[in-house]
């Protein structure tokens, strides 16, 4: 690594010592930036990297809310701001037990690339709260919700960020910190995205991040002579990103046999079909169900639950020709990898953020499988956010096929960017280096107009 880089990583690890997800990301970054030192001298002269690593700012509050029992219950808040050179900070709310600083850093410095990619004019921004929506009834969350949004307003504005939802944060959320946004100020504006489609929302918004995440890998595909017909596919996960990925792999002739949860693994050799993913969408969204229901309901399929003492996936035991992380960070290790790599995997697409470690990253490399960097592959839910916002500030709403048809320009947009990115400054086919390096480009170029800020 060259010194520049590794000063900067040394700084991070010093300063920030206890945030492995966040150094995690940053260095797989700067791995990926090491390249360009020697060719683009104005980064080190202008500090480029020092000031991309820190957020330019961070916020963290309380969130005082009473559950069903009239009992006080305290919850922690963030939202992370951080990176505006190219734009308003965007990017999700996350409630889930794990919330923290680390996480939350490492998201939004991975979203400033991300929506950096997409061509479209968004900083880096990410929040959340380690309170857990799972097993809350609808009063519970709202009463959540409300106190969040109390905090969080005084922060963002539709020209300052604009937040969305995330893992825990689905169309009930949104509509309830939206509503207490707008009782507050008395302003009815595009503060958030993912919003209802009665109050300004956007076609194609819940399946965007599913929908572009196959079709980037399609792109990516299509480059090497492949297609989805006829493939095997493995995707994780059983929310939003999992469903619609499972939904577009389907309609383009794959066959998807596993999904998954924090309670465990399942696999359906026999293909999970618009029937029985009709059955998912309503165990998860409805009835908010585990997906152990689903081989009760389908006998053909094997649950295997997690055990909290295997060292590796079984989901990822399994023979298929591509593979879908689509649940949450880190959940493809080294031994993951190399079963994965084992048993003749070709393509990975990441539709979770960083699910692969870097260990893994490494081993996926060496073995010439195609990887759909997280950046990359998952930016089509915060490109249609992005059109969200557009659509609020024209107060217009566009048509499904009109947003679907700009999703698809705008991920193969994204594929040609950093397939040149990959071939100028690293190696082809290398995604991870060529998402990191042509979404740091416009940023540092931005940074660098705008003075030192």
């Amino acid at each position: 690594m060259h010194e520049v880089t590794q000063k900067v990583m040394d700084h991070v690890r010093q300063v920030d010592p206890g945030q492995v997800e966040f150094i995690q990301a940053v260095t797989s970054f700067m791995n990926s930036i090491d390249k360009l030192i020697e060719d683009i001298p104005q980064l080190v002269y202008h500090k480029v990297l020092d000031r991309v690593v820190e957020p330019e700012r961070v916020v963290m509050f309380r969130v005082p809310w009473f559950d069903d029992d009239g009992q006080l219950q305290l919850n922690r808040g963030f939202r992370v701001q951080m990176n505006s050179a190219i734009g308003p900070y965007k990017g999700g709310l996350r409630l889930h037990p794990s919330v923290n600083l680390s996480i939350l850093k490492f998201l939004a410095f991975e979203q400033t690339f991300k929506n950096s990619l997409t061509g479209l004019p968004m900083g880096g921004g990410k929040g959340g709260s380690d309170f857990n929506p799972k097993g809350k009834s609808d009063g519970e969350v709202m009463r959540f919700c409300q106190s969040f949004m109390t905090e969080l307003s005084r922060h963002i504005g539709e020209d300052t960020d604009v937040p969305a939802g995330d893992i825990g944060v689905g169309g009930r959320e949104i509509g309830y910190m939206f509503g207490q946004y707008k009782r507050m100020n008395n302003k009815f504006v595009g503060i958030l995205t993912g919003k209802g489609m009665s109050y300004g929302g956007s076609y194609i918004r819940p399946e965007a991040t599913g929908y572009g995440l196959v079709y980037l890998c399609a792109a990516m595909l299509e480059a090497q002579g492949k297609t989805y017909d006829g493939k095997t596919c493995l995707v994780s996960g059983s929310g939003n990103v999992a469903q619609y990925t499972t939904e577009k792999l389907n309609q383009m002739g794959a066959k998807v046999i596993s999904m998954s949860d924090s309670s465990g693994v399942l696999i359906d050799p026999s293909g999970i079909d618009e029937k029985k993913l009709a059955y998912v969408k309503t165990l998860k969204n409805v009835r908010r169900g585990r997906i152990a229901e689903y081989a009760q309901q389908y006998k053909e399929a094997t649950y295997i639950p997690h055990n909290g003492q295997r060292d590796y996936n079984p989901l990822w035991e399994v023979k298929a020709d591509y593979a879908f992380p689509s649940a949450t960070q880190n959940e493809i290790n080294a031994k993951d990898a190399r079963n994965l790599v084992a048993n003749g995997i070709q393509l990975i697409g990441e539709g979770a953020n960083m699910p692969t470690t870097l260990e893994a990253d490494d081993i996926f490399t060496d073995a010439g499988v195609l990887q759909a960097p997280s950046k990359a592959a998952n930016a089509g839910g915060v490109a249609v956010s992005g059109l969200e916002m557009s659509q609020n500030s024209g107060r217009l709403q566009w048509s499904a096929q009109t947003v679907d048809q700009q999703l698809q320009g705008i991920m193969k947009n994204i594929y040609v960017s950093i397939d040149a990115a990959a071939e100028k400054y690293s190696t082809k086919n290398n995604f991870i280096d060529g998402a990191n390096i042509a979404g740091f480009l416009k940023v540092s170029e931005a940074m660098i107009a705008q003075g030192y800020v």
